[in-house]
């Protein structure tokens, strides 16, 4: 079915994994469509709770496949509004938490891919730049967004203007990603993290990715008002009701997602 990206279940989880290492996965259009259908995919699937992102070979994404732009006259910005944005806005509204497995290099909009997602865990031969600088580039997929709400205004800058790589334990001791482990153990920690992700209450986990996505647009009064409506919705589910019974019985939730 997809030609750059492979996409495969298990235990819940949907695992879309990046493939054209030999091209340290940068984008193609291809990919970028390819990917996009992936995440609608998953919206659809039922199963699936959790939902991981990744890269084949040596490398998350290297952004965007410059030798597939060299001599064909474009419009980045309509590049940009058909491709990037829709994949890291489908991230967004996806109510599914989506985990960033990083292996290699994200840079680019590999790094700002990386960043939409809701968790993002890292090998420690893993790395980030914030590469569009320097090819005499903005910011795009979303990067603008997370780096200043991650780390502050004074390094966001300092990363975007100088394109500077970073290594994935800098990335986690500033606040970027969340976890960097071995790099032989990425694989079985990602599955454990999704594994954790998927047992808990979609519906819950829905609204509090709302909830945290939309924070620093509302103010106090805001926040109360939508964590008092999320919570009335919440409040009147199957999996309150069985998480209540659970930990009154001293056992684990089986959240269903009704």
């Amino acid at each position: 079915m997809y030609e750059t990206i492979l996409y495969e279940t298990r235990d819940s989880v949907a695992y879309i994994t990046l493939n054209r290492p030999d091209r340290y996965n940068a984008f193609n259009e291809k990919m970028s469509h390819e990917l996009l259908a992936a995440l609608r995919e998953v919206r659809k699937a039922k199963a699936v709770r959790t939902v991981v992102i990744r890269g084949a070979g040596k490398a998350f994404c290297s952004g965007q496949d410059l030798k597939d732009i060299i001599g064909v006259e474009r419009s980045l910005g309509e590049s940009v509004e058909k491709r990037y944005n829709p994949l890291v806005t489908a991230i967004h509204e996806l109510e599914k938490p989506v985990v960033a497995s990083v292996n290699g290099v994200a840079a680019g909009a590999g790094a700002g891919l990386a960043l939409a997602c809701d968790y993002v865990i890292a090998s420690k031969s893993a790395s980030f730049v914030i590469a569009f600088v320097n090819v005499g580039l903005s910011l795009d997929t979303a990067t603008s967004f997370h780096l200043v709400r991650s780390i502050g205004l004074k390094r966001a800058f300092a990363l975007a203007a100088l394109g500077e790589r970073v290594s994935a334990e800098t990335a986690q001791s500033w606040g970027l990603i969340n976890d960097v482990v071995e790099d032989e153990r990425l694989e079985e920690a990602t599955h454990a993290l999704a594994l954790r992700l998927a047992g808990q209450a979609p519906r819950a986990l829905a609204f509090i990715k709302k909830l945290l996505l939309r924070s620093y647009e509302r103010s106090y009064e805001e926040a109360l008002k939508y964590e008092l409506y999320y919570q009335e919705i919440a409040g009147r589910t199957r999996d309150y009701k069985e998480g209540v019974q659970a930990f009154v019985e001293k056992r684990k939730p089986n959240f269903t997602g009704e």
